[in-house]
């Protein structure tokens, strides 16, 4: 006997709706969009008329659709809260877009509210799901590199002006943050899934003023993680004309070194080893250029999540470690100080 197909709702129809309407068409023996939903009508109009997206007029009616079992909702961050709310009192779980929300205590709410309402709410923090990420998670779980002693980041991109030309984008009025918060998150987040938790930092931030933004497109800092280990984290979106994001971790008996979706592990007894994507063809330029299994394996996994009633691995309590680096990375830029990491229950 088939299991019967999970019925999703789409909120939000904007850039990063691609890859996720690949992924779930991509799992359609799994999942059906039963329908989708945005406040313009032009987009709805174009939702129907080229993806042959089925498109409700309102969102009241996605969400009384008693049919309708979860949400995926891709949104701008600053009405995350509000729609997950809904969302909640709808009785359906939702998969968000990054980040979370804007701030730690938004973010939290959301968490909570979720929680009393007993369903599960999921992150697209897809990079966790790189097969070059789950290789070296592996690695760090079974001890292989030994203790962490150096871990960083680099995420030195280039947004063209085009990019920018959406009205909001780029603006705390909108999206809430910068490069911290609407880029470089995906690759912080996962360098707190495979190095831990860090505990202080140190940094600055600036606006280059090189777009007419109003957040930080510079940003950078030296990390001190939980168990002592020190490192570095550089961001940027003005590093032209862009380079793959990077992850560094030294540990005792070996260095780890994520670059975009490639992984390289170098054993000081000589062995290296090497994971990656034989054929990937991507524009560093443009941030919808890249293959979309990521987004298909955090689906999935969404999915047996909502089935098993157990949190997504991407869930929201995970979420909110990476939203207390940023946090922290601004509070220490504003402050000319190293700070401490909120704790956040």
């Amino acid at each position: 006997m088939s299991t019967p197909l999970k019925r999703i709702g789409l909120i939000g129809l904007g850039m990063a709706l691609g890859p996720h309407l690949k992924s779930l068409r991509d799992l359609s023996d799994r999942v059906e969009i039963a329908a989708a939903w945005t406040p313009s009508p032009q987009r709805r109009a174009t939702a129907t008329r080229d993806m042959g997206l089925p498109v409700t007029e309102t969102l009241d009616e996605l969400l009384s659709d008693p049919d309708i079992e979860s949400i995926l909702l891709l949104t701008p961050p600053l009405s995350h809260l509000e729609l997950i709310t809904q969302c909640a009192a709808a009785g359906k779980h939702v998969l968000v877009e990054k980040p979370l929300d804007v701030s730690t205590d938004r973010a939290l709410q959301a968490i909570r509210i979720m929680e009393d309402a007993g369903l599960q709410l999921g992150v697209v923090f897809q990079h966790r799901f790189r097969p070059a990420a789950v290789a070296l998670r592996q690695l760090m779980r079974v001890n292989k590199l030994g203790r962490l002693v150096s871990g960083s980041a680099s995420i030195r991109w280039w947004r063209t002006p085009a990019y920018y030309a959406e009205p909001g984008r780029g603006m705390m009025s909108r999206d809430g943050g910068g490069v911290l918060l609407t880029q470089a998150i995906h690759t912080l987040d996962l360098l707190l899934d495979l190095a831990g938790p860090v505990r202080s930092v140190a940094a600055f931030t600036r606006n280059s003023g090189l777009r007419a933004t109003d957040t930080e497109d510079i940003a950078c800092g030296a990390i001190e993680f939980e168990n002592g280990a020190v490192g570095s984290i550089d961001a940027t979106t003005v590093s032209y004309p862009g380079f793959p994001e990077r992850i560094e971790l030294a540990c005792e008996r070996g260095t780890a070194v994520i670059s975009g979706e490639s992984l390289d592990v170098y054993h000081q007894d000589g062995l290296h080893e090497h994971t990656g994507p034989s054929d990937v063809h991507s524009d560093i330029q443009d941030p919808m250029s890249f293959e979309h299994g990521a987004h298909r394996a955090l689906i999935q996994d969404f999915l047996d999540s909502t089935r098993s009633n157990r949190p997504p691995q991407a869930c929201g309590r995970s979420a909110l470690k990476v939203q207390a680096l940023i946090n922290a990375i601004l509070r220490s830029s504003a402050q000319q100080r190293a700070v401490t990491l909120d704790t956040v229950q």
